[in-house]
C-alpha cells in the first residue's frame, strides 16, 4: 500500500452523511478561509439503496437546513414538502381497514413555518456537491485510525483511500460517521441499553415501496376538514406498545417510507424481524398500512434491533465533537433527530470558530455547549419514557402529544430562531431549568399518565391543531412573539421571555384540566400536585422579569437591520412620474440626389 505526504486542514469530519454535510457548509458559511476535508467510504454518487432512518424534518430543522445553510429554493425543488404530524389510532382493533376505523388529530393547516419530508441520498449527494464547489476537499475512503490529541495539538486521522494510505492532521476533529462510533469506540464514551435510556428498549423495522396507490389512504379530498395535504405530513400510526410511521419520500415514484417503532415490553424481536413477519403484522394490526404496501413495488427491507444510544460527551475539550448517530439517537417519534442534529452543529461552529480566531471564551463555550447538547439530548430521551405504556391509549397519548407542543412551539421554536442557545449566560439558566423540569414534574406527570391508564379512565381526546380546548382560544401553534411578522431572525431579537411566560401559563392550564379529569377535586388539590401546579406560574413570574430586563436592554435596537437600514434610505425617497427613455431617437436624413440618366 502506497502511503502518501501528510495534508492539514483546520477540520477533519469524518462521515459525509446528513450531519457530516450540513456540518461542512455551515462552517463554510460562517468561518471565512476554513479548510475542511470530509471523508466517507461511500462514493460522491449516492444510491438510492443508501438508506436510514430519518426522512421527516420539523421546524427548526426546516429552520436550519434553509435558513441556516441557504437551502430554501433547493428544499423546494428537490424534496417533498411536510404539512405536520397526523396521528391515528384504532376504535377497534379488530377492524383497520381504512381511515374511517381510526380516530385522528389531523393537521388541519399548513404550520406557521414550513417543513419538509427528505430524500437522505438525494440530499447528501447534492450536498456533498455543493460543499466541494464551495472548496472543501472530499476523499471517498475509510477511516482507518484516529489519533485524539490533546487540547490544540494536531489530531491525526489515517484513511485509506484505494490503495493509498493518507494521513490528515487538523486541531478539530468531527465524528458523523454514523453508528460506525469511530470516537465513540476510540473513547469509551458510548452509552448503550435501557439502564442508559431512561427504560428506553425498542426495536426498528422499514421498508419502502414505490409507486404506491396514496388513495388507498386518503383520496385528497377533505374540503371541511383541513387547508392542507394529509398525505404530505408524516402519519403516526398507534397500537399497544408501538407506533408506526408513513413518509413519502419521493413525489415522481410516489414513493413512502412506512417503519416501525417497536417496544420489546410488548413486541419480542423474532415476531417482526423478517420483511413477511412485518407485513404479516401490518395485516394484523394496521390493515390499511398492509394495503398501502401491498399495492406498490418494494423496494428495501430493513431492520435495526437496537437503534437507541447516546454518548457522555458531545463536544470535548481536546477538540473533538460527536454529532448526529455518532452522537446519540433514541426514537423518531417527533422527527427530532434532524433537529438535535441541527443545535449540534451550530455549537460545534461557534466553538470551533471562537477557537481558530483565539477567542479567550473558546473553551468556556466549548463546556457549556457540551452540558447544553447532553441535557437537550437527554430531555428528547425523556420524552419518549413509559411510551410502551401508553402508545395505544388514544385519549393518554392525545393529552400528551398536546402537551408537548406546547413547549415545542412556544419554547423550542423561538429559543432556536432568536439563537439564545448561543448565548452562554441565558443558556446556563436554561440549561438548569431544563434538568429540573424533566427530573420534577414531567417523570411525575408521566407516572400520572400510567396511574390514569391503570384505572382504565377516558379524559376525552385532545387535538393538538385546534384552539377550542383551553382557555382563550389558545392553540399550540401559536406564538407569542411576532419573530416571524417582523422578521426578526438575528441573534437575541425574538422575545424569548414572553414566549416562555405564556407557555408556562398555558402549561398550567392544561395541567389544572388534566388534574379535574382525571384526579378529581382529591386529585388537584393533592401537595404535590399543586406544588407542580404553583411552579409553572413561579416560572412565569420569572419570565416576566426576564421579558422586563430584555425589553429595557433592547429598547431602541431594531428588530432587523436590514429593514431598518432600508427604512433609513426611504426616508429620502421621492416619487418622480417620469420613465427612463429606452427609444433611441431617429436620426432624419436628407433625400439623396438622384442621378439623371441622359
Amino acid at each position: 500500500m502506497v502511503t502518501t505526504a501528510t495534508k492539514v486542514y483546520d477540520v477533519v469530519i469524518m462521515g459525509a452523511g446528513f450531519a457530516g454535510v450540513c456540518q461542512a457548509r455551515h462552517l463554510l458559511l460562517n468561518v471565512p478561509n476554513i479548510k475542511i476535508a470530509l471523508i466517507d467510504p461511500r462514493p460522491e454518487e449516492r444510491t438510492n439503496k443508501d438508506l436510514k432512518i430519518g426522512e421527516s424534518m420539523v421546524e427548526i430543522a426546516t429552520l436550519f437546513v434553509c435558513k441556516e445553510l441557504g437551502l430554501y429554493e433547493y428544499m423546494i425543488e428537490n424534496h417533498p414538502p411536510k404539512f405536520g404530524l397526523n396521528f391515528h389510532w384504532p376504535k377497534k382493533k379488530e377492524k383497520t381497514t381504512t381511515t374511517d376505523n381510526y380516530y385522528h388529530i389531523w393537521n388541519n393547516r399548513q404550520p406557521p413555518l414550513a417543513s419538509f419530508q427528505m430524500n437522505r441520498a438525494k440530499f447528501e449527494r447534492d450536498l456533498l456537491k455543493m460543499n466541494k464547489a464551495m472548496g472543501a476537499t472530499f476523499y471517498q475512503g475509510r477511516v482507518v485510525d484516529v489519533d485524539l490529541t490533546s487540547k490544540d495539538e494536531l489530531k491525526t486521522v489515517i484513511a485509506k483511500v484505494e490503495n493509498e494510505q493518507i494521513t490528515l492532521k487538523a486541531k478539530h476533529v468531527i465524528d458523523a460517521a454514523g453508528r460506525k462510533f469511530l470516537i465513540g469506540n476510540k473513547t469509551d464514551n458510548l452509552l448503550f441499553g435501557s439502564e442508559n435510556l431512561l427504560g428506553l428498549d425498542t426495536g426498528s423495522v422499514w421498508v419502502r415501496v414505490n409507486n404506491i396507490d396514496r388513495t388507498i389512504f386518503h383520496d385528497g379530498y377533505d374540503p371541511y376538514g383541513t387547508t392542507c395535504s394529509h398525505y404530505y405530513a408524516t402519519n403516526h400510526w398507534f397500537g399497544h406498545g408501538h407506533w408506526l410511521w408513513m413518509i413519502p419520500t419521493e413525489k415522481d415514484s410516489q414513493e413512502i417510507s412506512i417503519g416501525i417503532a417497536y417496544h420489546r415490553s410488548a413486541i419480542a424481536d423474532n415476531q417482526i424481524n423478517t420483511k413477511e413477519k412485518f407485513y404479516d403484522f401490518l395485516k394484523a394490526n394496521h390493515e390499511i398500512l398492509y394495503r398501502l404496501v401491498n399495492s406498490g413495488e418494494n423496494i428495501d427491507f430493513h431492520y435495526l434491533p437496537r437503534p437507541s444510544h447516546t454518548s457522555k460527551t458531545m463536544f470535548s475539550a481536546d477538540n473533538w465533537y460527536v454529532i448526529g448517530d455518532a452522537a446519540c439517537i433514541f426514537d423518531p417519534f417527533y422527527s427530532l433527530g434532524s433537529s438535535m442534529i441541527s443545535y449540534q452543529i451550530e455549537c460545534t461552529t461557534e466553538i470551533i470558530r471562537s477557537k481558530l480566531v483565539g477567542e479567550a471564551i473558546g473553551e468556556k463555550k466549548q463546556a457549556a455547549y457540551n452540558d447544553f447538547i447532553l441535557t437537550y439530548t437527554r430531555f428528547n430521551n425523556h420524552l419518549i419514557k413509559h411510551h410502551d405504556q401508553q402508545l395505544g391509549d388514544a385519549s393518554i397519548m392525545s393529552w400528551r402529544i398536546y402537551h408537548d407542543y406546547i413547549w415545542w412551539f412556544g419554547v423550542q421554536v423561538p429559543m432556536y430562531t432568536g439563537k439564545w442557545f448561543l448565548d452562554l449566560d441565558f443558556l446556563a439558566r436554561y440549561t438548569l431549568g431544563l434538568k429540573e423540569h424533566q427530573t420534577g414534574y414531567c417523570e411525575h406527570l408521566y407516572q400520572q399518565f400510567n396511574e390514569v391508564i391503570k384505572q382504565g379512565k377516558n379524559l376525552g381526546f385532545m387535538d393538538c391543531y385546534r384552539g377550542d380546548q383551553l382557555w382563550g382560544d389558545y392553540h399550540t401553534l401559536q406564538h407569542f412573539d411576532n419573530f416571524v411578522e417582523n422578521t426578526k431572525l438575528e441573534p437575541k431579537r425574538s422575545n424569548v421571555f414572553a414566549s416562555m411566560k405564556w407557555t408556562n401559563f398555558y402549561t398550567a392550564i392544561w395541567y389544572a384540566k388534566f388534574l379535574w379529569k382525571g384526579f378529581g377535586w382529591r386529585g388537584f388539590l393533592n401537595g404535590k400536585n399543586l406544588y407542580y401546579l404553583v411552579e409553572h406560574f413561579v416560572h412565569m413570574l420569572q419570565a416576566i422579569i426576564g421579558e422586563m430586563f430584555y425589553k429595557h436592554f433592547t429598547k431602541g435596537i431594531p428588530d432587523n437591520s436590514q429593514i431598518e437600514q432600508m427604512r433609513q434610505e426611504f426616508t429620502h425617497y421621492r416619487y418622480r412620474p417620469q420613465l427612463n427613455p429606452w427609444v433611441k431617437k431617429e436620426v432624419k436624413r436628407s433625400p439623396e440626389k438622384i442621378p439623371i440618366i441622359v
